[in-house]
């Protein structure tokens, strides 16, 4: 009898042995993929620091920039009064 259940016993195991190992081969895959996704991320964060870093640079410059030129209206007396 080839319908015999201990017969089909064998064959199932089989069968969920080769979907298991189909799903192990598919997460590997997944693990790998969000190791490359953690390591594009790291390097946007490591930019966006550089971009943070460049950003208080130049408000500094600027602020020197701003002192400078008001010191210069006051010297040349071209600054406006404040209104009262």
């Amino acid at each position: 009898m080839s319908s015999d259940p201990e017969n089909l016993t064998p064959v199932f195991l089989r069968r969920i042995d080769a979907k298991i190992d189909t799903l192990a081969l598919d997460l590997r895959e997944l693990k790998e993929r969000v190791s490359g996704v953690e390591i594009g991320l790291t390097s946007v964060r490591r930019d966006i620091a550089g971009l943070a870093e460049t950003d208080a640079r130049l408000q500094v410059s600027l602020d020197r920039m701003r002192d400078d030129v008001g010191r210069i209206q006051r010297r040349l007396d071209l600054h406006e009064e404040p209104a009262a």
